[in-house]
């Protein structure tokens, strides 16, 4: 069965965390996103989830030349970033965005969808 990613993006790195948030604000988004929470996993669909502090915290390895290069900040610039994320297993893309839409509700954010690849098959066993 398929596996989804189903990603939060915010759009700037200044975007407000749970730690900067007003309580009462912060409250309210974890009881939505724990609501949701509860119902992926009461309906075994859900694999694992996680949510990323902001960008600048991020280190960027590259280690495919001749000395190891470690840069301090992400990857990449961008005007949005990945802020968390859900990876859950249906049997097709049109049920993940049902999911989708679900945590889009309950978050009041945008969410993406994208399958994640799964590994060849030997087909010369058939």
């Amino acid at each position: 069965m398929p596996q989804y990613l189903l990603s939060l993006p915010h759009d700037t790195d200044e975007s407000p965390t749970l730690e900067t948030m007003d309580p009462a604000e912060a409250e309210a988004a974890m009881a939505a996103a724990g609501a949701f929470i509860e119902e992926l996993m009461g309906s075994g669909v859900f694999r694992f989830a996680g949510g990323l502090h902001p960008p600048a915290t991020a280190v960027t390895v590259d280690n495919t030349g001749a000395q190891l290069q470690r840069t301090e900040g992400p990857f990449v610039e961008a005007p949005e970033y990945l802020g968390g994320f859900w990876v859950i297993e249906v049997d097709d893309q049109d049920t993940a965005v049902d999911w989708a839409a679900k945590a889009s509700k309950a978050l009041e954010s945008r969410v993406e969808v994208r399958a994640l690849q799964e590994a060849p098959t030997d087909d010369t066993d058939a």
